[in-house]
């Protein structure tokens, strides 16, 4: 049963993005607030309704509020499943994503990922030449008043299970000294790591307590992976 519902999840999922991709492709043109931005919206309120209607699941929110203690900050959550890519743009309306940099190789797709200003890495080459992409994500938050998302394993990680954190987000917490608002969420195990089939299992997202900013790397990396983690 999980795998007939997890076909029926997928072809309504993907039909979607493919028609939204091909229909919105000569509307790129328009500015990325009045379209685009909308668009991803749109998506990640789909993917809720769809999984509720299929799984007929509750997915928990909480922590709301703290959104709104600071006007810029970054959000840091693990990376369990491709729920959060999508819901978190419908949580967080117009945040950006730091993406691996193989993601810009996939025609058509890659046109939607560059005017939602989303920021490639190598995540092979985590280095500070590497990194050199702080003006850009200085200039999305700062600037255009947008949040990061970012997941800091720097690959997607299976639920319950504690994974060293990468220094790359220490990195981009320092150098434009804002605050950090750790998620914890467990939405591998509806949708586990390298898996097709989906699981009827209750989704809880937490924004949790910001870390504030100017922490030295050993006390940040401490407290985000604690707060990410449980």
């Amino acid at each position: 049963m999980n795998l007939i519902k997890s076909i029926v999840f997928n072809f309504l999922i993907f039909t979607m993005i493919a028609i939204i991709c091909i229909v919105a492709l000569p509307l790129l043109i328009l500015p990325r607030k009045n379209f685009l931005s909308k668009l991803v919206y749109f998506l990640g309120w789909y993917f809720l309704r769809v999984t509720k209607l299929i799984y007929n699941i509750n997915v928990e929110m909480s922590g709301f509020d703290n959104l709104k203690k600071y006007e810029n900050f970054i959000i840091a959550s693990a990376h369990q499943s491709m729920f959060e890519t999508f819901v978190f743009n419908y949580l967080v309306p117009d945040a950006f994503f730091v993406i691996k940099k193989e993601l810009l190789f996939i025609p058509f797709y890659n046109l939607y990922l560059m005017k939602l200003g989303y920021v490639p890495i190598e995540r092979k080459k985590i280095t500070k030449k590497n990194l050199n992409f702080y003006k850009k994500i200085s200039h999305n938050i700062l600037k255009d008043k947008r949040k990061l998302i970012i997941f800091p394993h720097g690959t997607r990680v299976a639920a319950d299970k504690e994974y060293p954190i990468k220094k790359g987000v220490y990195r981009i917490y320092k150098s434009l000294n804002i605050p950090c608002i750790p998620v914890y969420l467990n939405s591998g195990k509806f949708w586990p790591r390298n898996s097709f089939v989906k699981y009827p299992y209750n989704i809880k997202i937490v924004f949790k307590e910001p870390i504030s900013e100017g922490l030295e790397i050993d006390d940040f990396l401490k407290k985000l992976s604690k707060k990410i983690h449980y």
